[in-house]
């Protein structure tokens, strides 16, 4: 087995799925009571992320002078749910860290049917018979479906059934999940070091236009929605860092194809330092008052 083939096959799914574990390891079944309690809330989350996100990716690739492969790859990326840090940036900034879990939750185990289709139509749209993959959207539902919902609900076993584990392993949990986030990132990136300079200048800017676009679109559609600060920051955040491995995993692994995978390293790179200046802007309003 080659090397790119062992790490597409095997250790970026392990970990993939592994952090996704880390993820149930912090969800509760109140957690999904929430979207009862107080479903504004979740609502517009989910609006923003599952209808929003990849309308906006797809509006903005509609003029943006970028190859149909990267295309494909930034469609992936706006398909997918928030990442594991999305929970974390939240608490850090004194958003809502509930909502943020359990739309992180929610949508990642929704996104075993959205992505699929997304990613699909992307594919016929963006490139031409000759040169797009062939993609089965029902063993991509099932690849998604196992990399993803499996795990959370192992986690979300885990912390039921063994609370003392759970409470002592989930710290661990989260810095080993993080360290392979970035790892598989770094990963990607390197993987294409070739052509990385050339897809940096197409995928980059829309990449980045599309992480602040949203984050603005996120915060206007929260604050016209009523709500109130902590859950402006928990949506706002949570639109703004996608789970960069679950996109990776899809273009590398299911669809196999490298190039679609760049756009999901390079929206993790930028997103971290959008996500950064938010808190700092955040900081300093409240520091303000």
């Amino acid at each position: 087995m080659e090397e790119g083939s062992v790490v597409t096959q095997i250790f970026l799914p392990i970990s993939l799925a592994f952090i996704m574990f880390s993820v149930g390891l912090e969800l509760t079944v109140d957690d999904f009571k929430r979207v009862v309690v107080q479903p504004k809330d979740f609502i517009i989350g989910a609006i923003s992320q599952i209808i929003l996100l990849p309308l906006v990716a797809f509006l903005l690739l509609s003029i943006w002078d970028i190859q149909p492969a990267l295309a494909v790859g930034v469609m992936i990326i706006a398909a997918c749910p928030g990442g594991v840090t999305s929970n974390l940036l939240t608490y850090l900034a004194r958003g809502d860290t509930a909502l943020s879990v359990s739309l992180t939750a929610i949508i990642s185990l929704l996104a075993v049917l959205t992505l699929p289709f997304i990613v699909g139509f992307s594919i016929h749209y963006f490139m031409d018979d000759a040169t797009a993959p062939e993609l089965s959207v029902g063993k991509t539902i099932i690849g998604v479906f196992l990399i993803t919902t499996v795990p959370v609900v192992i986690g979300m076993i885990v912390k039921k059934y063994a609370p003392v584990f759970a409470a002592r392993f989930e710290g661990v949990a989260r810095v080993i999940a993080s360290i392979l986030f970035v790892v598989i990132i770094i990963g990607a990136v390197v993987g294409e070091r070739e052509n990385i300079i050339e897809y940096f200048k197409q995928a980059g800017p829309v990449t980045l236009t599309l992480n602040i676009v949203m984050m603005l679109m996120a915060a206007a559609l929260a604050r016209f929605g009523g709500l109130g600060r902590a859950q402006r920051i928990a949506i706002t955040v949570e639109c703004g860092l996608q789970n960069g491995t679950l996109a990776i995993f899809v273009a590398a692994t299911l669809i196999g194809n490298t190039a679609m995978m760049v756009p999901g390293g390079i929206y993790s790179l930028l997103m971290f330092g959008t996500a950064i200046l938010y808190l700092l802007l955040l900081k300093r309003q409240a520091m303000a008052r």
